[in-house]
Order: C-alpha cells, then sequence, then structure tokens
C-alpha cells in the first residue's frame, strides 16, 4: 500500500438479509444510512441507529433481566450467533460479570444441559464411525485459515465427569476466552468434539441425548481415530495450528500429550495451564511468606492430571533456583482416593504419573492426619472433592505456619475443597488463598479479604495466542513455567495487600497481552519461534495483531457514495 494513502475497505460480497445473518458482518442497528443504502440494508432495518456503545448498554439491560446464570449463557450465545464484534466487546467491557457466565462455573451446568440448549452448531462433531473421514470432515468447515483448535472427547469434564457430546460446551467457551481474554481473531477459531460414545448411563438413557449413543470406544479404533485426526489437522491447516487438548480422561490426557508433544504443535490446558496459573499464584505467593519456592513443603489432594501436571511445573521451578530434581521432588506430597501416596504402599499401590512422587513414609489414610504429620506450607486441591479442606486442617495448617498456602482449585464452584470464607475463617485470615471458581469478598475482623481465583483463562489465551504469532512448533514446558513467571510479576502489592495473588480479572486482556508477548520474547531468545523477521517490540508486536472488537466500516471513505432519502 502506497505511503499515505487510505485503506480500502473491502464491501461485503453479500447483501440485505444475508450480511444481517453473519455474525462476523452483522452491525444491527449500528448501521450508518449510507451503509444501509448501498448494501440493501434500507427499510430492514428500524430508522434509529444505535452506536456499539449503545448496543452494549442494551445487551447489559437485557442480560440483567434474566434471572439465573443458564438464561444469560443461552442469552449470551444467541448475540453470539447474531453479532460477534458485539458480543466480544460486551465480554472485554464487562469481564468480571462475563467470565462467570461464559466460563466456570457456569458453563459445567451448560454442559449437563447442552442437549436443551444447543441451537446450532459452533464447531464439528467427529465420531468413532468417521474413522477414515476425518479430513473430509474437516474440509466441511468453511474457513480455511483456522489456527486454533480446542478438541475434547468429553471424559472428563470440569469435576463432573463424562459428558459424552455435551463436553462440547467447554471448547466452545475455551476459544470465547481465546477472543475475549487475548484478542485471538474468532474466525480462526475451531471447536471439535470426539465423540466415541460415553459411560454415563444417563446420558444413554436420555431420549434427548445429542451424541452418540453407545458405550465408551477404547484402545485401538480410540488410537486410530486420534492419529488420524493429528493428520488431517496438520494436512488441512498446516502443522504449526495450534492444537489444545480439553478435558480428556486421566489416563489419555497424559498418554496422548507425551506421544504428540514432539511431533505437533499441541499442550493440554488441564495439565499445563492448570500447573501455569497454579505455579504463577506460588511464587507471587512467596511475596508474603517471605519464603524461597524449594522452602515449601507441598501436599496435594488428588493425583490426577491438575495435580501432576502443577507438582511437575513446580519441580521445575525449584530447579531454576539451584535444587536438584531429586530434592525438588521430596518436598512433594500427593493424595489419591487410596491415602497418601508411599512407596510400597500395601493398599493398591502406585502406578503411572504417580510413581514419581511416592515418598519414604508409612501410609495414611485421611487428609486431616496427613497434614498433620507432613506439615505442609502449601496445600493444593485438584481432585474435586468438595469439603476436603476441613475446618480441623484449615487450623492445623494455620497452626503450623503464619501464611499458609491454600488453593481450592476444582471446578465447578460445587466441587471446591473449601470457600474462601472457610478458609479464611479458620485460619483468621492469615492463609493466602486462591480458588478455581470466584468467590465473593470475605469481611473478617474489620478487613475485607479479595479472594483471587486460579483461572486457567490467565494462561491459555495468551500462550496460545504466542505460540500461534510467533509460529512456534513445539510447546514445551519451559512456555509455561514462562507464562507463570510473567503472570506473577503482574500482581502488584496492592493486590497483595487485598489477599490476591492473581490480577484483577478486569485487567485480563491486558495481562493475557503481557504474557503473549513474555513467551513470544521467550521463544526468539530460545530459537523456538519460525516467524521472520523478528519483530523488535514485542508488545506492540502482539497488539497489532489482536482482534478489534469495535465495529469497521462498510463504505470506504474515499468514495463519495451519495445519499439519498431520509430516515
Amino acid at each position: 500500500m502506497a505511503e499515505g494513502k487510505p485503506a480500502r475497505i473491502a464491501v461485503p460480497k453479500v447483501r440485505g438479509v444475508d450480511i444481517m445473518r453473519d455474525p462476523n458482518l452483522n452491525k444491527g442497528m449500528a448501521f450508518s444510512l449510507k451503509e444501509r443504502q448501498v448494501l440493501g440494508l434500507h427499510g430492514l432495518l428500524p430508522p434509529a441507529m444505535l452506536d456499539q456503545q449503545h448496543q452494549v448498554e442494551r445487551v447489559m439491560v437485557n442480560f440483567h433481566r434474566w434471572e439465573n446464570d443458564l438464561d444469560r449463557y443461552i442469552y449470551l450465545i444467541s448475540l453470539q450467533d447474531r453479532n460477534e464484534k458485539l458480543f466480544y466487546k460486551v465480554v472485554t467491557s464487562h469481564i468480571d460479570i462475563m467470565l462467570p457466565i461464559i466460563y466456570t462455573p457456569t458453563v459445567g451446568l451448560a454442559c449437563q444441559k447442552y442437549g436443551l440448549i444447543f441451537r446450532k452448531p459452533r464447531g464439528l462433531f467427529i465420531t468413532i464411525n468417521d474413522l477414515g473421514y476425518v479430513y473430509d470432515i474437516l474440509c466441511n468447515w468453511p474457513v480455511d485459515n483456522v489456527k486454533y483448535i480446542v478438541v475434547t472427547d468429553g471424559e472428563r469434564i470440569l469435576g463432573l465427569g463424562d459428558l459424552g457430546a455435551y463436553g462440547m460446551g467447554i471448547p466452545v467457551g475455551k476459544l470465547a476466552l481465546y477472543t475475549g481474554l487475548a484478542g485471538v481473531t474468532p474466525s480462526q477459531c475451531l471447536p471439535i468434539m470426539i465423540d466415541v460414545g460415553t459411560d454415563n448411563q444417563s446420558l444413554l438413557d436420555d431420549p434427548l441425548y445429542i451424541g452418540l449413543k453407545q458405550k465408551r470406544e477404547r484402545g485401538p479404533r480410540y488410537d486410530k481415530l486420534l492419529d488420524e485426526f493429528m493428520k488431517a489437522v496438520t494436512k488441512r491447516y498446516g502443522d504449526n495450528t495450534l492444537v489444545q487438548f480439553e478435558d480428556f480422561g486421566n489416563a489419555n490426557a497424559f498418554r496422548l500429550l507425551e506421544k504428540y508433544r514432539d511431533h505437533y504443535c499441541v499442550f493440554n490446558d488441564d495439565i499445563q495451564g492448570t500447573a501455569a496459573v497454579a505455579v504463577a499464584g506460588i511464587i507471587a505467593s512467596l511475596k508474603i511468606t517471605g519464603k524461597k519456592l524449594s522452602d515449601n513443603v507441598f501436599v496435594f489432594q488428588g493425583a490426577g492430571e491438575a495435580s501432576i501436571g502443577i507438582a511437575l511445573l513446580v519441580v521445575m521451578a525449584m530447579q531454576a533456583e539451584g535444587v536438584s530434581r531429586e530434592e525438588a521432588i521430596k518436598k512433594i506430597w500427593m493424595v489419591d482416593s487410596k491415602g497418601l501416596i508411599v512407596k510400597n504402599r500395601p493398599r493398591g499401590g502406585v502406578t503411572g504419573h504417580k510413581e514419581m512422587f511416592a515418598q519414604d513414609h508409612k501410609p495414611i489414610d485421611k487428609l486431616e492426619d496427613i497434614v498433620e504429620a507432613i506439615k505442609p506450607t502449601a496445600i493444593i486441591g485438584a481432585a474435586a472433592v468438595p469439603g476436603a479442606f476441613t475446618e480441623k486442617l484449615l487450623k492445623t495448617m494455620a497452626k503450623n505456619h503464619k501464611h499458609p498456602i491454600i488453593f481450592a482449585l476444582s471446578n465447578p464452584t460445587s466441587k471446591a475443597e473449601c470457600t474462601a470464607e472457610q478458609a479464611y475463617k479458620a485460619t483468621e485470615g492469615q492463609c493466602v488463598f486462591a480458588s478455581g471458581s470466584p468467590f465473593s469478598p470475605v469481611q473478617l475482623k474489620g478487613k475485607t479479604y479479595h479472594p483471587g481465583q486460579g483461572n486457567n483463562a490467565y494462561i491459555f489465551p495468551g500462550v496460545a495466542l504466542a505460540v500461534v504469532v510467533s509460529d512456534i512448533r513445539i510447546v514445551s514446558e519451559d512456555i509455561f513455567l514462562t507464562s507463570a513467571k510473567s503472570l506473577a510479576k503482574l500482581v502488584t502489592q496492592n493486590d497483595l495487600d487485598k489477599g490476591r495473588v492473581y490480577p484483577p480479572l478486569s485487567d485480563i486482556l491486558t495481562v493475557s497481552t503481557q504474557i503473549a508477548a513474555d513467551v513470544v520474547e521467550f521463544a526468539y531468545r530460545n530459537n523456538m519461534a519460525h516467524r521472520f523477521p523478528e519483530p523488535k517490540d514485542k508488545l506492540e508486536f502482539i497488539k497489532s495483531v489482536q482482534y478489534d472488537t469495535n465495529y469497521e466500516s462498510f463504505i470506504p471513505h474515499i468514495y463519495d457514495w451519495p445519499v439519498s432519502g431520509k430516515l
């Protein structure tokens, strides 16, 4: 484009009602008079013109008219189907209100009711019966420039278990956050459900269930489908297309990550994203406790993909402090359904990824007794066992340490190990608390505590943006440790004084942008990025590629379109 010459704005190829039916083009009553005349909209809309800000206000009035969060979720999704830019303008303008609706905890309820609230497909459904035809199905998606895919098989949706095809709500919600929280272009996003059946008998018995009515497929055919899927993605969209694995069962989550991570551009948010946001909160909490990371002892309630992922990243961060891997592992204790994970455990043994964290200690069954014996400085819950952090346990934590770290990370809220109020009251306000779902501020002894939400949404949108725009082909653990350190660095003293170990959610677009810039900087410094030339100012580079929620004019100002008639 010549210097100083104004940009041409392409007039849409469709006209009239077809424009208003396309959420990428529709602006509702914000179309100008010239646009209405030139694009064949004159008379199809009421005569008043509302700018985008007034439309946002009208959306919020309607949003608050609904009496429950599920209805608000349905309303917002219908808005996304009608007017994409307005939807994301609403989300970014009211993130504190919107995040609990379009993501946790409401998205969990939406998944449970997905068969009832399903209106129109927002992604692809690939079933076990489609073996041999996965690439053909991907070709049915009308967009060629897909760069972000979130895929699930629905086996472990949040803490709710196997929801089969109803789990599609998670990829849809995650990708909405890609755009709303990090400025990813929505047309480059594709949610995918791999439907191999469900072991949830209530769904199989439900006449309104929208998925395959068969028991969950496992074994060679499952693996063959996933292999075909990964190959089809790279064939259709290129080997630099990011695939985020989401809410797979424990057995498949680790296995698939290990299988594909060195050959495809993939990550698992439940393992790596959860780890990064938890480690970020732990690093930030050190400013309160006054300890080094390696001075801490951790007990994990749960030994699934989230806990293992956090533990591995904690070990990596301790190694960065100069501690050996062996010494770091000794500071981590894990608890599963059979009690403390120890070597030579008589009941059930220890298998898989848990084995590396098995300690030399006598078996202990109850979590309260484990905390009494181990005296951890930090306890982290990620097993979806509601109420696991009892009042006795919390008081024991406070007795043993001045500022115990208590992270109740299970989602949704109904699965939290304890509430913020329970944690602060039992520890008399001394704990450093964070949760996976939001909790209201807590008043205690004249002080207001604002609990931090250790939400993966702080991590995965910014990381994904950085990976794609700098063309990172392999997503290493170093990238997630970099993102954790970046997030912790953004926690201010004011946040800490209020009891928060994360920045306010209202700042999350700025936070995601900075995390993306830091990850891009790290990638170029370590020869992981393939986009050249390397941008000099990484932050400005990230801002230059982010999605703009403001409406575009479809009438180039370099043309003098005649205006006839009046509204």
